[in-house]
Order: C-alpha cells, then structure tokens, then sequence
C-alpha cells in the first residue's frame, strides 16, 4: 500500500505541477506528499524531481519513470473496473479523435466491429490533422501517431510507427538516389506544411543520434494524402509511414531510399484525459484497438 500510494503521488504531482496541487486533490498536507516522494527517491535509489520553490523539474529517470507509472495505474484502474463492472455492459456516447488520414485507414475500419460488440455504445469520429484538445473539446480519446508532447494527458502505446523516405522508381532514375540525408538538398522534396506536424523536419539515425532535417523542394502541402498522391506521380521524395506506404512499397510503385539511416520507430498512442476512473466505454475502446493493432496479421491485412 505505502509503494502504491508513493507511486500516485508521484504522478499527481508530475502531472500537476506542484506539491501544493496534488496535495489540494487529495486532501492532504502538501508535507505528506513530499514525504512521500522522498521516501520513493529513497527507495529506487535515485532523483525523480528537482525541486525548488517555484517550480517542480522531472529528471531524465523521472521522465522515464512516469510514463512506466502512468501506464501501470492506467491497467491497476482497467482491472479493478472490469472486476467491479461484472456483467454491466458499456453504454453511452464515445468521442474519438484521429489523424486525418491514420483515421481513414485504421480508425474508422474498426468502428462497425466495436459498435457490433458494443450495441448500447454510440460513436462520433473526428477527424483533423491539427492537435486537438481533447479536454475542452470533450473528446473521450485521441489516437495519435508520433512523438508525443508533455502534457497531463495519459497515453498508451498501441503499435510502433516507422517513417522512410519513399520515391517512385522513374523520379529516382531521373534524379539519382541520395545516398545520405545531406543528399536531399539536391532533391525535390514534398513536405507537410502543417504546424500541427513534423515541427521538427525529419528524422534520421546517424552515427548512432537522431537528427532532423528539414528538406526543402517546390512543393508543400498541409495534407498528408495528397504528399503521397504527389509522391506516386514522381514529383519527388516524400517522408511517409509504412502504415500509408508499405502497399506501394510492395507492388513497386514506390521505393523505400536511405534505409540505413531510417530512425528508430516512435509510436501509435491511444490518449485520453488523466480520471480515477475511467468511464467502460473508454476503455473497451481503447483495449480493442489495442488488441486490433496488436494482431500480427493486422497491418498486412490493412495493407493489402
């Protein structure tokens, strides 16, 4: 019990900001929950928090440490709702937010299943490219592809996502293949000129760091689907996933270049909002895509 309540506190305050704050939601003395840190530090034998009077810093351990934690209480929580739930089925209405065009291809395909499960559930798919704000815009659960940014949001990782950079066999015939990341400053290059996305350019993998470039060319566009539709009529490079393009990758359509310096994966999150408990519907969802993405033949199918 004191492990799991050190545990809690540690995340409240994280994803609060302050000793003051976590104390405050749980009605006690901001000293128990320092208390409560220390012991924790103590106890793993290394420094979570940087703490001063202004403001609480995570250490790079902290970080590392309250995505694990954020995790487990998340599945603490969905064992003890789906013990205490019994035989009650999910009703209700569920919000869903996801990429554009991630949710065309593998959002939207899974609904029918889900609501044939789930009869007494009812669903509004949104989809946009921008980052919306699922706590004032009172969506239930945001997929999203990529890094995430800080937030007090929790998320669960439900498949890898690997982005190359992709061109058709004519456009490479004709221009060369780049044969390292400082080659692409001598191609057309088809980039997103969304804020909402690639912020940092694209990443490689070189000399063991991730770098991000950010390539330039003639054209640009805000969506990703039309990247790719650019892409597969040779207009240049483009930096797509392998959820968008493994199909065009295997018919030959288009070729996968700079491979060797192709980063490590990031990830495919389901996120929602930091509740105690978690409405049944959420995390059925949730719990289904998981399951869905987490099926060996999943992707090939959703490819083919």
């Amino acid at each position: 019990m004191p492990r799991l309540k050190q545990i809690e506190s540690f995340v409240a305050v994280a994803t609060k900001g302050s000793l003051t704050a976590a104390a405050n939601a749980e009605g006690v003395a901001p000293a128990v929950i320092g208390r409560r840190i220390d012991a924790l530090e103590e106890r793993l034998g290394v420094k979570l928090m940087l703490r001063t009077t202004r403001r609480i810093t995570l250490t790079h351990e902290g970080s590392a440490f309250l995505e694990d934690c954020q995790r487990v209480l998340a599945d603490l929580g969905n064992a003890e709702a789906s013990v205490s739930a019994g035989g009650v089925k999910a009703s209700g209405h569920l919000r869903i937010t996801a990429p554009a065009g991630f949710g065309r291809r593998h959002v939207a395909p899974l609904v029918p299943r889900f609501l044939a499960e789930h009869p007494d559930v009812s669903l509004s798919l949104n989809l946009s490219d921008r980052v919306v704000d699922i706590v004032n815009e009172s969506f239930d659960c945001a997929i999203r592809v990529g890094d995430l940014a800080d937030s007090s949001l929790v998320s669960v990782r439900l498949a890898d996502n690997r982005r190359l950079c992709v061109a058709t066999p004519a456009y490479l015939k004709r221009a060369g293949v780049p044969q390292t990341p400082a080659d692409l400053a001598r191609h057309e290059c088809l980039t997103l000129s969304s804020d909402a996305s690639q912020t940092r350019g694209w990443a490689f993998q070189v000399d063991g760091q991730v770098e991000h470039l950010r390539p330039s060319g003639r054209l640009d566009c805000s969506d990703g689907q039309v990247l790719h539709a650019w892409c597969l009529a040779g207009l240049g490079i483009a930096w797509r996933s392998t959820w968008e393009v493994q199909q065009d990758i295997a018919a030959g359509h288009l070729v996968a270049v700079l491979e060797d310096y192709a980063a490590p994966p990031n990830g495919i999150y389901a996120v929602f909002p930091q509740r105690r408990l978690l409405p049944l519907r959420v995390r059925l969802w949730i719990d289904f895509v998981k399951h869905s993405y987490g099926d060996p033949g999943y992707w090939a199918r959703a490819a083919g």
